[in-house]
């Protein structure tokens, strides 16, 4: 009896040795998981697809929005940047080094990066790692690999600005268009046709009425879906279109060479005659624009109240400029959630409160 009890205890004994070494191989495998950044049963968030940063990007930003969840997302030469109120990540690092110029949130909650001469990536940040990405070439049907503006539209495609015309995405494949610009009115053209050296897209909306606000560096044109017409004012075309929007109001904002225009439906009104890059309306209702002062050569933001744009000759309210980007090009404009006002420039973003403006550079 003795014998057995004590054969009974070692056996007990090695099974707890047993688990004891099942336990801890599971242990080391848990841990070389997490190292690798591969949690088995939770699959890590997006940030394992980037690389958390002390500072935001410091080369030229061109392009600003915030998502669905609050985050500020930065299109920059020096990657993707997504801010969450305390720290940034460089979402492209390990992905690719090119220039980005352009990002969207689609209705699905996924995002489009676009670069100058690398393309379009969509982004999943449902994904883990680099498998969050997939990239869109001149291979895979897109008309150009230099993108500067995205657009998504009412039907859910996604329309690419490129330097040799427009790409739209229905989800499965891409319709390219470039216009015969040499005719005052035309319909789009799919295919290839010979370069042209206005075919660049800088800009496009949808407004209301769905029709589509297209800015190039030629000729600016509105396109019905069917054809296309330059527009026109006075006898004068608009030329080196840099941004359209649509106002809450319904009025369509061109900003370009030839300075700040909103057309009411009936009527063009020139609100400026300076070089205006990038215009913006506010959730008051208010415009603000990047614009160079064609006295001086001054680059800098300014603000159209709402009430003063009833005036026949609005003044823009200019934001201090005791910042270093000061007489830099700026670029791309954002108001945040917090009112706070996010705008790019040659060396990266800045935030205005209303008050002063500060960098996010590395120290």
């Amino acid at each position: 009896m003795q014998n057995v009890i004590v054969l009974s205890k070692s056996l007990i004994i090695k099974r707890k040795m047993k688990k004891c070494v099942h336990l801890f191989a599971l242990l080391l495998l848990m841990s070389g998981a997490w190292c690798n950044g591969q949690n088995i049963t939770n699959p890590p968030r997006s940030d394992t697809a980037g690389v958390i940063s002390a500072h935001g990007p410091e080369a030229i930003t061109r392009n600003i929005i915030q998502d669905r969840k609050g985050n500020i997302w930065m299109a920059a030469f020096d990657g993707i940047f997504r801010y969450d109120g305390k720290s940034f990540t460089n979402v492209t690092r390990k992905v690719n080094s090119a220039r980005f110029f352009s990002v969207l949130e689609d209705r699905k909650g996924n995002f489009w990066f676009g670069t100058i001469g690398s393309g379009v990536y969509y982004y999943d940040p449902q994904q883990p790692g680099e498998k969050a990405f997939r990239h869109f070439t001149t291979a895979e049907g897109l008309m150009d690999n230099n993108v500067p503006h995205i657009y998504e539209d009412k039907n859910g495609s996604v329309w690419f600005g490129t330097l040799k015309g427009l790409s739209r995405y229905d989800g499965k494949q891409f319709r390219n268009y470039r216009a015969n610009w040499g005719a005052p009115f035309t319909g789009l053209e799919t295919g290839e046709l010979p370069p042209d050296n206005h075919d660049d897209v800088n800009s496009i909306v949808e407004d209301r009425n769905g029709k589509f606000w297209v800015g190039t560096r030629g000729n600016a044109r509105v396109y019905d879906g069917k054809t296309s017409s330059i527009l026109v004012h006075n006898g004068q075309t608009f030329t080196n279109v840099r941004t359209i929007i649509e106002d809450s109001g319904g009025n369509v904002w061109l900003a370009g060479q030839d300075g700040l225009w909103r057309y009411d439906g009936t009527t063009f009104t020139q609100i400026t005659d300076d070089f205006v890059g990038y215009v913006y309306e506010d959730q008051k209702g208010n415009i603000w624009t990047s614009s160079e002062n064609t006295v001086s050569g001054k680059w800098g933001i300014s603000r159209y109240d709402k009430k003063a744009l009833a005036d026949k000759k609005p003044v823009a309210t200019k934001i201090p400029s005791d910042y270093q980007a000061n007489d830099r090009m700026t670029f791309g404009i954002l108001e945040a959630n917090d009112g706070s006002i996010w705008f790019g420039s040659l060396d990266g973003v800045y935030r205005y409160d209303g008050k002063t403006i500060r960098d996010f550079k590395g120290k």
